[in-house]
């Protein structure tokens, strides 16, 4: 009764197309009429107690398409991850491709994985990115000395070292992933610049910006900072870098307020995870 066609787009990307015979349809048809008309409310008659014929004329045909849609679609899209094994990392991007009736209806999920890394001589590139850290910081006769000439900026030896994991790590971000954060950035952007009485042609004038240079520009942080959190990823994994539960419990421990203590332990993934990073930064500038 379901028909899945997978097709591998460019970035670790697929383009999932997926039938419904007309008589699943009509299943999920008439549980949606059904859900409307207990909902339903007309004088006379009371809650959830509208005769069917009644419903029939009274709710509408997109109404129930509606509710149809929303309710089977979540759904489909599970059985379509089973079914495919796909691992997607964000929410895809969903076409209704057929609808009507007595016919199968077609939809289209577009869906983003993690991107394929390699890694390469990582290490030699990263001990390279030092050594252009520490030349920079060596004194030269009409410079004022650094406070401390053997030990580089921490700060510019990690752009160093990031800069050059970026350029030289293989690493292909999915144009799905980028066009959700991109449309992200920009909506709390036209916020941003609303709340403090601007139109956004005002602010990218005085930005000396077009709208497709900011689109230019932040389509370049996005890729870079997702770039980053995927490399530092696959290096923890290949280093075999954990998050011990002793780690955890430091940050735990320091969080007095019991309230904030229960939400940081139930948010433990997200702290091990910053954890998890910030180990795989120390490893690569111990190199």
């Amino acid at each position: 009764m379901i028909e899945i066609e997978k097709r591998k787009l460019p970035k670790s990307t697929f383009e999932i197309t997926v039938k419904v015979a007309w008589e699943k349809i009509n299943e999920q048809y008439k549980k949606a009429f059904k859900e409307l008309l207990s909902e339903l409310n007309l004088p006379g008659f009371r809650k959830g107690k509208v005769p069917e014929k009644i419903g029939e004329k009274e709710i509408k045909k997109e109404a129930i398409h509606d509710r149809l849609v929303r309710k089977f679609l979540p759904e489909l899209y599970q059985e379509t991850l089973k079914k495919t094994e796909l691992k997607p990392i964000i929410s895809p991007k969903v076409e209704m491709l057929k609808s009507g009736d007595n016919i199968a209806w077609e939809f289209k999920f577009t869906i983003a994985e993690k991107p394929e890394i390699v890694l390469g001589d990582y290490k030699k590139k990263v001990k390279e990115a030092k050594e252009r850290a520490n030349k920079a910081e060596i004194w030269v006769p009409g410079k004022d000395a650094p406070k401390d000439a053997k030990k580089p900026d921490q700060s510019k030896l990690l752009n160093e070292i990031l800069t050059s994991l970026i350029t030289t790590v293989e690493c292909e971000i999915s144009d799905l992933i980028l066009e959700e954060e991109i449309n992200r950035r920009l909506t709390k952007l036209v916020d941003d610049v609303q709340k403090i009485g601007l139109t956004v042609e005002k602010y990218l004038a005085s930005s000396n910006l077009t709208m497709e240079k900011l689109k230019e520009r932040l389509a370049k942080e996005v890729a870079d900072t997702y770039k980053i959190e995927f490399i530092l990823s696959e290096i923890a994994d290949k280093e075999g870098i954990k998050v011990e539960d002793s780690d955890l419990n430091k940050i735990f421990g320091g969080i007095t307020d019991e309230k904030e203590k229960n939400e940081a332990k139930a948010n433990a993934y997200f702290y091990a995870t910053i954890l998890r990073k910030q180990k795989a930064i120390e490893f690569l500038t111990s190199l």
